[in-house]
């Protein structure tokens, strides 16, 4: 069952997910815990999703490393509001490094929806966008409607004029959870065979 909880004029997190994911061609998804892995396996499994069932504040590192070791594809990390909060130094690292194929995309409903819906920063008036510019990003935005998301849609798929951060506005509601496999194992080695070539995979322990 769905909880009702949306603000006017706030957008619908699984909409905004679904577009920024259609037609998603080579790109490579990284989703922060909770309710965002559970917006993109939402909308099928893949391979090329690398879902996080922990390791809170960890989505931004996760895809700044992939960004750097696959400097050809892009990357997309879908993580939320409360989920950044806890890895704020995690922008400056990705300002410094300037991944070009990166880009951070912030389901912002202004609350810690995993342990309760208590208020988080960002409804207290926090602007992550405004932090990612002053941490260096080549573009930031704060999204509010349906044409800007699909605006930005299209720089997703950019290996150029990155680091990209995007803050979308969405309501703080509460769709029923589409849970994938929560094996850690199998979501490493698999979405390691899809974004890597037979001679590229090291054996484990192998050290060059």
């Amino acid at each position: 069952m769905t909880v009702k909880r949306r603000q006017p004029g706030r957008l619908s997190r699984r909409v905004v997910v679904e577009e920024l994911l259609r037609d998603r061609g080579e790109l490579l998804v990284v989703s922060g815990l909770g309710a965002p892995t559970y917006d993109v396996a939402s909308l099928g499994d893949d391979d090329r999703n690398f879902y996080l069932w922990g390791a809170m504040g960890g989505a931004a590192m996760i895809g700044l490393g992939l960004a750097l070791a696959q400097p050809e594809k892009p990357v997309l990390v879908i993580t939320g509001d409360g989920e950044q909060l806890m890895g704020m130094g995690a922008l400056a690292t990705i300002g410094a490094k300037r991944p070009k194929n990166f880009t951070l995309a912030l389901l912002d409903n202004g609350h810690y929806g995993e342990t309760g819906m208590q208020l988080s920063h960002t409804s207290a008036g926090v602007k992550m966008h405004g932090v990612a510019h002053a941490s260096g990003f080549a573009w930031t935005r704060e999204l509010t409607d349906m044409k800007e998301v699909q605006d930005f849609r299209d720089r997703l798929h950019l290996i150029e004029k990155g680091p990209r951060f995007a803050s979308l506005q969405v309501a703080a509601d509460s769709p029923v959870r589409v849970l994938p496999t929560r094996d850690g194992v199998l979501l490493k080695n698999r979405f390691r065979a899809a974004v890597t070539t037979p001679e590229t995979i090291k054996p484990e322990g192998t050290i060059h």
